[in-house]
């Protein structure tokens, strides 16, 4: 076994896109719904995935800042998120990397560069993958 073979899952989540898929008034407080899925992925990680994972959640606009914590780590996207998800992608050539979006344009970006994709509700808890 390879040393990349032997590094944990990348899970990168489009936070914008999993906030944005519950009409829970996350749109009056953008930093606070990034920060309660940072605090949900940090306790749940991947459900239904027993293996180890590593977490990163890429922020934008008004959620930029949202801090790192133990189990996630957070990249504030400088401009779209959308490009900023694909240079993690991409930066992680090799690896196994799964994206979770529900953006076709950025599913159709980051299979391009062999990486899995899942939809929003494989991190909400409420299972699937769409």
């Amino acid at each position: 076994m390879s040393d990349q073979d032997a590094r944990p899952l990348l899970v990168i989540v489009d936070a914008a896109n999993v906030v944005g898929s519950v009409p829970d008034g996350w749109w009056r407080d953008r930093h606070g719904a990034a920060r309660r899925l940072r605090d949900r992925l940090a306790a749940d990680g991947l459900p239904g995935h027993d293996g180890p994972v590593e977490i990163v959640l890429v922020v934008e606009g008004a959620a930029r800042g949202v801090e790192s914590v133990p189990r996630v780590r957070v990249e504030s996207a400088p401009g779209s998120g959308d490009d900023h998800l694909v240079r993690v992608v991409a930066a992680a050539a090799g690896r196994p990397c799964l994206v979770v979006t529900a953006d076709r344009e950025l599913r159709r970006r980051v299979l391009e560069l062999g990486a899995q994709v899942t939809g929003p509700r494989a991190v909400r808890g409420d299972g699937g993958t769409g």
